[in-house]
């Protein structure tokens, strides 16, 4: 790339010249190993005498800031760059007031740990490479979805066409492509809804326990956020406040507890909305996977009122890096959420989205999810089976998803809280089921079996265990 220096100041062009680019590698701007342009080259960028550059050159080897190379050309030096912090301004901008979120920690920020049990990460090792890269090989090319125009904002034409087949064929919706925008996931599916329904103020409705991103997003709007509990039903229907504006749930698998909704608890939401201006964002994210039951239908394919907003995502079903996700509403809503698509982040990743067009409507998505799900179900299986055995837990039913939950019968959250930390020493991940609500209205642990080596599982649990079991007798 072209090398830009400022040659401001006074003295001699090739005094400003040397000053510009020790600055530069001193502050860090040129690192190690950076070739610089022939001096021929840099003399004509800065309109200067090529004497004056190669004599700064000249100046700044024999100081030890460059490396002359005989036949490769000129370097910077290894050893005398270093970055120069900023200076904080006097008067730092700040955001606007109510707004205190930070950044949450991810998977990506650290070595997975030895037995890795956190939730929401699918198995790479399982996910077909070598095709997914032909895909995108194959739509990367000059000619190929119109590489120089700006895109649909609702998603490439084929995809969306892909994902109502889709979507008709293993969640028994009808759809058609024009029902489909797609997103940058699920949270960029809430943070389109959230912008185009909700008002500062207004009441969204979320399980407690919950997926804690949503609730955060819905906060960040300015909504005040009620947690409403769940039973073994599901969302408590009768405990929904009468003024939200928008009810968020996890019918197929309740986050984090992993049991369905019931029908009839279904149709009850359904009515309740259907009384009130409501809306109702479901969001199913990883119903692909199941283990016995065939799951029931979802709320999108039961409303007759239109109140259903329906969100999915490729995160489990393939990979988190695949980015990509979806949302079906009603039409009255479909020109507000493309055009929020269109004015937040205008299109999305063209050749990533006819790649995977071309993955589901192969049938490559359908014979990836089955191989996966059967690796799935067996760590599934011995998950249940090892910690049943556990007297002080009881394994909450779980017939779909990535992870599944175990409750304290004692139900100190203390307990939990010490467990975890004691486990996530001996390099055992688990999370603290706390962390999914706002008040400890149960105690447990949440497991989750897609990122888990399965020659470790075994191995993690047993020490789960006997951290659990000491922790009892320490405190008896």
């Amino acid at each position: 790339m072209d090398l830009v220096i400022d040659l401001a100041g006074t003295g001699e062009k090739t005094v400003r010249v040397y000053r510009a680019l020790r600055a530069a590698i001193v502050d860090g701007r040129l690192p190690p190993g950076h070739r610089l342009p022939a001096t021929r080259a840099l003399a004509v960028d800065l309109r200067v005498a090529r004497n004056s550059v190669a004599a700064a050159y000249e100046r700044l080897v024999a100081e030890g800031y460059l490396e002359a190379r005989v036949g490769a050309g000129t370097f910077v030096a290894p050893v005398r760059s270093r970055p120069v912090p900023r200076p904080a301004p006097a008067d730092p901008l700040r955001p606007r007031a109510g707004w205190t979120f930070t950044p949450l920690p991810v998977s990506a920020d650290a070595e997975p740990p030895p037995y890795d049990f956190r939730t929401g990460i699918p198995d790479a090792q399982l996910f077909p490479f070598d095709t997914w890269r032909r895909l995108l090989v194959a739509e990367v090319r000059l000619r190929a979805n119109s590489p120089g125009t700006y895109a649909e904002p609702s998603g490439h034409p084929a995809l969306r066409a892909a994902i109502a087949r889709y979507l008709g064929v293993s969640r028994s919706i009808r759809a058609g492509a024009g029902d489909v925008v797609v997103t940058n996931g699920t949270q960029h599916a809430l943070d389109l809804i959230a912008r185009v329904l909700l008002r500062p103020g207004d009441v969204v409705a979320v399980e407690e326990p919950g997926y804690p991103p949503a609730r955060r997003l819905f906060a960040s709007a300015g909504a005040r956020v009620v947690g409403v509990p769940v039973d073994v039903e599901g969302l408590r229907v009768d405990a929904l406040p009468g003024t939200a504006r928008l009810v968020y749930t996890t019918p197929s698998h309740q986050f984090p507890l992993g049991r369905p909704m019931s029908l009839a608890r279904r149709h009850a939401l359904l009515d309740w909305a259907g009384r009130r201006p409501a809306a109702i964002v479901e969001d199913d994210y990883d119903s692909e996977f199941r283990y016995s039951a065939r799951p029931l239908e979802p709320l999108y394919g039961l409303d007759t009122a239109g109140r259903v907003l329906y969100a999915g995502t490729f995160s489990k079903s393939m990979l988190p890096t695949v980015r990509t996700g979806f949302v079906l509403s009603p039409p009255a809503l479909r020109p507000a959420l493309v055009a929020a698509r269109q004015l937040g982040d205008g299109y999305g990743q063209v050749v990533v989205q006819a790649a995977l067009a071309r993955f589901i409507d192969d049938g490559r998505l359908a014979r990836h999810v089955r191989r996966a799900g059967r690796a799935y179900a067996g760590r599934h299986a011995r998950i249940v089976a090892r910690l049943a055995a556990e007297d002080a837990l009881e394994v909450l039913p779980s017939a779909a998803g990535l992870h599944l939950t175990a409750l304290l019968r004692d139900g100190d959250p203390a307990r939990a809280a010490r467990v975890c930390a004691a486990s996530a020493a001996s390099g055992v991940a688990v999370d603290d089921l706390s962390i999914y609500q706002d008040s400890a209205r149960q105690a447990g642990f949440v497991f989750g079996f897609g990122a888990v080596d399965p020659d470790r599982i075994d191995a993690g649990l047993t020490i789960f265990a006997d951290l659990l079991r000491a922790d009892r007798s320490r405190t008896c």
